[in-house]
């Protein structure tokens, strides 16, 4: 279960998203206009790393942004780190590109392996905890992932052309035709 606080993110997301995106060599744009439209959540089994991915919609294509969230920075990560924020909360996070975090690498396969889902969310709000309803849905294919196994973020789930069988992770959300490869390991 992702724990969420009620708190103001300097820059947002959806901001750190949108700088981001024209730097990546997969991307091909100008400064976009970022829009939300769905997000899922993984938990780190030790409770340190935030794993968040996003769907957004870029100019009308559907691009795919998994993130990480860190309390310090991660040794060995520059290049994909995604920029700072700082949380009213839980103060200042560094935001990675989440294929390069092995928090969320070893979370992905896990989930894929298992047939597994993502996880509840709960927001800690003044009244107490409170289950927020999820705006998409993802599940893994389950099956054995070889040790040496590859992982491919699919970046434009509705566009790229990605395996629809074998060790995936898919994904709905509204608006969405059918559900989509949002990541497959070889």
């Amino acid at each position: 279960m992702a724990i969420l606080h009620q708190a103001t993110l300097t820059p947002t997301k959806t901001e750190l998203i949108a700088a981001w995106l024209p730097g990546q060599p997969w991307f091909d744009g100008d400064a976009p206009l970022v829009t939300p439209v769905g997000a899922y959540r993984f938990d780190d089994p030790a409770g340190e790393v935030g794993i968040e991915s996003h769907i957004v919609d870029v100019g009308g294509r559907t691009v795919h942004v998994p993130l990480t969230y860190r309390g310090a920075e991660l040794d060995g990560a520059d290049s994909f780190l995604v920029g700072t924020m700082e949380h009213s909360v839980l103060g200042a996070r560094w935001v990675y590109d989440a294929v390069g975090d092995p928090v969320y690498r070893a979370e992905l396969v896990r989930v894929v392996a298992e047939a597994d889902t993502q996880v509840e969310l709960v927001v800690q709000t003044p009244d107490g905890p409170v289950l927020r309803d999820p705006n998409m849905q993802v599940r893994g294919s389950g099956g054995t992932v070889p040790d040496d196994a590859e992982i491919v973020v699919v970046r434009e789930p509705l566009r790229d052309q990605a395996p629809l069988s074998g060790l995936t992770l898919t994904g709905i959300w509204a608006g969405a035709p059918a559900p989509a490869v949002l990541a497959y390991i070889t």
